[in-house]
């Protein structure tokens, strides 16, 4: 399929998005900053990453399958010529690995400047282990809670930005039935599901700029276009092929992904909707009021301190002098206890953080900001 003038214009801008061609120009946009993609081990994900990659940014992708992420580092590795890109394990459908791959990321010691809320599945059928509706929780809400557990650390790091894949099926979503999001999907195709959660994704990117006004952190929701990507691996094999076959290359699909993660011609905008790296009026449906309402009911549904926790654990070791006080010690100390049941791996084993949340050291930003 023939390349949309504004992706076109992007991708020559920043040098290609994909994992084929060097590329020079924009080179260098995302040097010295860090970034965090889920779903970064195919598709737009992986593609999303490898510009980041190639622009000399640290990317961090977030996936499921260890074998398949640990796969995906080496080749972005390979193809970008950039060795800070690493691997933090991330089921969306399960909020207590959304928790650990926050607090994996935190004890990094590390800034964040970039979070692209990229993964997504389509047509799936079923539950998350918390019990929603499988495509509202890994679409929305698994995002919803790892931006919160990671938004002191962006804050911190501002200038950050929170880019949110959505997709322009939300304009077929004509409302939230909250009633149903506790449901497997029912419908015959699955369409309805996946365009309501995509519907969440630009009410939840609306409400958290409303949410960060002056803070330093900027947010994007966007669709990518129609991308011959694994999301459509549910639809039968007769017709997927078929299908795909007018659809949008992965790394055409990652430009507006990139633009809205680098470029500086949106660096003052916030909670808007963007195509083919261009504005664009989102569902008018997306109303302020439905954010809000979506924001109260997914709050209510995670509720566990845990994000605010791990926020200000994030301020401590970014910004707490190296000689800390009885204060931060004891403060620190806290927030390790009540985060510590949702780390994977006992505290030895990442000796860094163990030292710094127990008042022995806290890293300096200039360690940080490596």
């Amino acid at each position: 399929m023939s390349e949309p003038e504004g992706v076109a214009a992007h991708r020559s801008d920043t040098g290609g998005a994909g994992t084929g061609g060097a590329g020079t120009g924009g080179a260098g946009r995302a040097k010295g900053r860090t970034f965090l993609v889920t779903g970064a081990n195919t598709g737009i994900g992986r593609a999303t990453a490898a510009g980041l990659a190639r622009q000399g940014g640290r990317v961090y992708i977030a996936v499921r399958s260890r074998e398949k992420g640990e796969e995906a580092v080496a080749g972005l590795r390979a193809s970008t010529g950039n060795d800070a890109v690493f691997y933090l394990p991330l089921d969306l459908a399960d909020l207590d690995s959304v928790r650990a791959c926050a607090a994996d990321f935190l004890a990094r010691g590390e800034p964040l400047h970039g979070l692209v809320n990229n993964a997504g599945v389509v047509r799936a059928r079923g539950l998350t282990k918390q019990g929603f509706e499988l495509m509202f929780g890994v679409n929305h809400l698994g995002h919803f809670v790892l931006t919160n557990a990671l938004l002191g650390c962006l804050t911190a790091s501002a200038p950050a930005r929170v880019v949110t894949v959505s997709s322009d099926s939300h304009y077929s979503a004509q409302g939230i039935d909250f009633e149903a999001l506790r449901r497997p999907e029912r419908g015959i195709t699955g369409m309805h599901g996946y365009a309501v959660s995509k519907l969440c994704n630009v009410l939840f990117s609306a409400e958290l700029a409303r949410r960060t006004t002056g803070s330093g952190v900027t947010t994007y929701a966007l669709h990518p276009g129609v991308v011959a990507s694994d999301i459509w691996r549910r639809v039968p094999w007769p017709v997927r092929p078929l299908m795909m076959r007018r659809m949008l290359t992965v790394d055409q699909g990652a430009a507006t992904s990139l633009y809205c993660a680098t470029s500086p011609d949106v660096a003052q905008d916030s909670g808007k909707f963007y195509d083919k790296c261009a504005e664009r009026a989102p569902s008018k449906v997306a109303t302020p009021e439905l954010a809000a309402e979506l924001w109260k009911r997914s709050e209510e549904w995670t509720a566990s301190g845990l994000g605010a926790r791990l926020g200000a654990l994030a301020e401590l070791v970014l910004h707490a002098p190296a000689a800390t006080t009885g204060g931060v010690q004891e403060a620190s100390g806290s927030i390790w206890r009540s985060i510590r049941p949702w780390a994977r791996r006992p505290a030895r084993r990442i000796p860094v953080f163990r030292r710094a949340i127990a008042g022995r050291e806290v890293i300096p930003l200039r360690r940080v900001a490596r």
